[in-house]
């Protein structure tokens, strides 16, 4: 029996056992819109709609076709979208926003006290909505954009290029000065940048913890509402992360020129890509059983959630303050299981498993470790039904637990 099973084995066979399950899954090209630029999607029940240099497009059938619905909209470069209950607004660069309250059949403008017309980014937190754009402006509407209101105290003068609200909580991500946070539905706001090693914020998501999608740096996570950040970048092979979606526990991140990676609540990344042929991804939405990508030149994209979550993903819950090993899944397990541990700060690992006699039968980590979360394959074809014990140690902390093989 060979007593030392590498990392490097246990991924080739994860990776194998991947292909396998998924070689009929794959991404399908949806037969439009006619502009094939996608900046934004959004759902709105069963309507998908994307926003484009030539306007709004509309499908109610998850991509098989698409109608323009532009009636009412004044400029048609649509950079984002915001949505609420049947409301859907519109952020066009130059003009403002507008609202649809019949699933995109019309459209009714909603600037007429805007005092930034070059709109990039809109977020919905209840009642209040939030609008902001070129020079660090971020406006305030509470009556569905009927009249709007400066909130920019504290914020620098750069481009706000997403933002993102929480219950409590409302951030900015600009062009080149990081995130900023505001308790105060926007009436001032502070720097939320420790941590983060990229200014160039070009997506942000609250799915549980607060994650932030950047040019050059890739993903950063927050537990802490903004306070701190760490990378969260393990496994994703491309750092210009355009845009981020979620469903249940799960995120997908879009990239410029790898396609789409998915995780675990911020866990590792596995990239999605099968059948994907269009690998400049600009926006991403998770809706009615698909997700739905939108590319920089051949419009949008559909595959099932299905076919990219699987059984073995399980929730490894928020990076605590110091490190933690969770407990293998499945268990017991045949041949094959997964071990996740997490890091509050980059840290030298090792993980092996041992017989129940102290006779260490597998090595895999040993070495350092970025802070976030890890996952690894242990397979134990070669062994013995019984109980093993895995041992894990990052500086002084040191934790082991059982895990039982059953043939």
């Amino acid at each position: 029996m060979n007593p030392s099973f590498t990392i490097s084995i246990t991924c080739v066979i994860a990776e194998m056992l991947l292909c396998t399950a998924s070689s009929h899954a794959q991404w399908v090209q949806t037969k439009g819109p006619s502009v094939p630029q996608i900046h934004c999607l959004a759902i709105c029940g069963s309507s998908l709609f994307a926003g484009t240099d030539g306007g709004v497009f509309l499908s109610t059938n998850n991509g098989e076709s698409w109608n323009a619905a532009n009636t009412g909209l004044s400029m048609t470069d649509v950079r984002c979208f915001a949505v609420s209950g049947n409301n859907v607004f519109a952020a066009v660069y130059g003009r403002g926003v507008f609202l649809s309250t019949n699933n995109g059949q019309s459209w009714a403008d909603t600037d007429s006290d805007l005092t930034n017309m070059y709109v990039q980014a809109l977020t919905i937190n209840g009642t209040h909505i939030f609008a902001g754009g070129d020079l660090g402006a971020v406006s305030h509407s509470t009556n569905n954009g009927a009249t709007w209101v400066p909130v920019n105290i504290g914020l620098t003068m750069s481009t706000v290029y997403v933002m993102a609200a929480g219950e409590a909580n409302l951030f900015a991500g600009t062009w080149g000065a990081g995130v900023f946070l505001s308790t105060d539905n926007g009436q001032t706001w502070d720097s939320a940048n420790t941590g983060i090693t990229n200014v160039y914020v070009q997506a942000l998501l609250i799915n549980g913890n607060l994650f932030a999608g950047t040019q050059g740096a890739g993903v950063f996570l927050s537990s802490n509402s903004g306070t701190s950040w760490v990378t969260s970048n393990v496994g994703l092979t491309n750092l210009y992360v355009f845009a981020m979606a979620a469903s249940g526990t799960y995120l997908f991140v879009g990239t410029y020129g790898s396609g789409v990676f998915r995780s675990n609540n911020g866990g590792s990344w596995a990239a999605v890509n099968d059948g994907l042929t269009s690998p400049h991804i600009y926006a991403l939405t998770a809706g009615n059983g698909n997700l739905f990508a939108g590319t920089a030149s051949s419009g949008v994209w559909r595959r099932p959630l299905s076919e990219m979550i699987t059984a073995v993903d399980s929730d490894p819950g928020p990076i605590a303050s110091e490190p933690f090993l969770r407990q293998n899944f499945p268990n017991p397990f045949n041949p094959s299981t997964t071990i996740r541990y997490g890091l509050p700060q980059r840290s030298h690992v090792t993980l092996a498993v041992f017989n129940t006699l102290g006779q260490q039968v597998a090595q895999l980590v040993n070495g350092d470790m970025e802070a976030g979360y890890h996952e690894v394959k242990f397979d134990g074809s070669k062994l013995a039904s019984g109980v093993y014990l895995y041992r894990m140690q990052a500086g002084s902390y040191v934790e082991t637990r059982k895990l039982l093989l059953v043939r």
